[in-house]
């Protein structure tokens, strides 16, 4: 589906079917007022009769002459409208049109006034939740891509404060649908060697875009120790990803972005349980997420420098796999005692960190499905954020509400890292249960001493059933935030 804006009155689009919103108990309409008498008397009879009050959920379909179908959304009473109400009323209304003929939709949700949305976020939730629902996942289908219906064509409408929101969000649309391509796809595609691959056709698309690759003979020389333990029980051997963007001035800093990439994950030798485990392909939207958010920032042309760092690796149960009371020795060179192999994403995390440091980043921002933990602290609905840098929980914060695509704070205090104390190591890699996100987050943090950095942990938000799958979150969040970056 191509998502474009317009500036084109109700009265004079020329789309097969248009989407209106109508808060409750409201007699009249301004944009039914601009279309035809037909289409007028149709609505004041259906409110007359209250067949149609404009509640929240309510679909009225309205037709003209020339067969142009005009969907009437009830979405409550205005003071009561949330952002979560109006993308999800979006989402549901596009994904119900999707399932039709209908080849061309002009969609003037966004132009919505409600009380508690400001324009801006009422756009991007808007273009964000169509693009969301027309989405669909066939890449491992046996029937040809074309043989459902797709809509073709999607207008939204904004005004002239909203044509910079909208290309913005847009453009976060591009990288959600990356990510959650990369999220869905099986393990057995979606490998190492896959992600390497597709990585590298992202940056063969554009000029200001490079990208190296190492492989695990490198890694290895380097001595990124606790990265290759984590791979070499799998056949499927690590790939480490830097794609690197040239959008600012030569001098200026790079933003670096980390994501864990373990494209499946059993938990090694610490085996997971059967039930569920096939969810384990989605434990790469960290670098799904870290993709999609470069794919944006590209195609928003940023004015900034951003580096990409994806270590992709899978983990298995094997004769060569690394064990509970493996002593390894990271590439920063400090010792970490292996407790539980499941504990594997900070494994590779602390060693791309000190990697990234390398190229003297001005912030560091690491995107993981770290731990179950997050889950029972935040459930779905946020993702979690802990730094030890004075203002980025903010500035993270801030981005996440102005795409709703929220993040909330947990704390890093000294009095948790004792949790990672052991006597045969400078640390073990779990920190037992109590705060279990937290002490996950304190592992990290002892591979980011001095640097301007925020993990943000994503077990609960990057994906949430079996039927919709890798949901894109949060790049949304991410996209924003590199955009408040740049214009700083």
């Amino acid at each position: 589906m191509k998502i474009k804006s317009t500036q084109v009155a109700v009265s004079n689009s020329e789309a097969e079917q248009i989407i209106i919103g109508h808060f409750q108990n409201k007699k009249d309409n301004d944009q039914i007022n601009q279309l035809s008498v037909e289409i007028q008397s149709q609505f004041a009879s259906r409110i007359k009769n209250e067949d149609f009050t404009g509640k929240a959920g309510q679909l009225l379909n309205l037709y003209a002459d020339n067969g142009q179908i005009i969907t009437v959304v009830g979405l409550g009473e205005n003071d009561k409208l949330t952002a979560t109400a109006l993308y999800e009323t979006t989402r549901k209304v596009v994904k119900n049109i999707a399932s039709t003929r209908v080849n061309s939709v002009t969609n003037y949700l966004s132009a919505v006034e409600a009380k508690n949305l400001d324009a801006e976020l009422t756009i991007k939730l808007v273009t964000l939740a169509s693009a969301h629902a027309e989405y669909r996942y066939e890449d491992t289908k046996s029937f040809k891509k074309d043989s459902k219906h797709k809509i073709k064509n999607m207008e939204v409408a904004v005004n002239d404060i909203q044509t910079d929101a909208f290309k913005q969000a847009k453009a976060m649309a591009s990288g959600v649908k990356v990510a959650r391509h990369l999220g869905n796809n099986p393990p057995n595609i979606c490998n190492p060697a896959y992600i390497a691959s597709y990585a590298t056709k992202i940056a063969e698309k554009h000029k200001d875009c490079e990208i190296t690759v190492l492989n695990h003979k490198q890694m290895k020389k380097m001595g990124m120790g606790a990265l290759l333990a984590v791979g070499q029980g799998s056949a499927n051997k690590p790939k480490m990803v830097v794609l690197k963007y040239n959008g600012g001035n030569k001098e200026d800093a790079p933003i670096a972005l980390v994501g864990k990439g373990i494209t499946f994950d059993t938990g090694g030798i610490s085996l997971k349980p059967g039930a569920n485990m096939d969810e384990m392909k989605y434990d790469m939207c960290g670098a799904a997420t870290v993709i999609g958010g470069f794919v944006s920032a590209v195609e928003l042309g940023l004015p900034i420098n951003l580096l990409t760092f994806v270590p992709a690796v899978e983990n298995m149960p094997d004769g060569k796999s690394y064990r509970p009371g493996d002593v390894i020795t990271s590439y920063s060179g400090k010792t970490i005692e292996v407790l539980n192999t499941d504990a594997e994403g900070r494994m590779i995390l602390c060693d791309t960190l000190t990697y990234a440091q390398e190229f003297k980043p001005s912030v560091i921002l690491d995107f993981a499905t770290l731990t179950g933990a997050c889950i029972v602290a935040l459930g779905h609905q946020a993702s979690a954020v802990m730094t030890k840098t004075e203002g980025l929980a903010e500035d993270l914060k801030q981005a996440g509400l102005q795409t709703h695509d929220r993040v909330w704070e947990l704390p890093l205090w000294d009095e948790y890292q004792k949790q990672l104390d052991t006597s045969f190591a400078d640390m073990q890699n779990i920190g037992g249960f109590p705060a279990g996100t937290i002490t996950a987050g304190c592992f990290l943090s002892r591979f980011t001493d001095g640097q301007k950095w925020a993990h943000v942990d994503i077990a609960g938000t990057a994906w949430n059933n079996k039927k919709e799958g890798a949901t894109g979150r949060p790049v949304a969040m991410l996209v924003q935030y590199l955009i408040n970056e740049s214009q700083k």
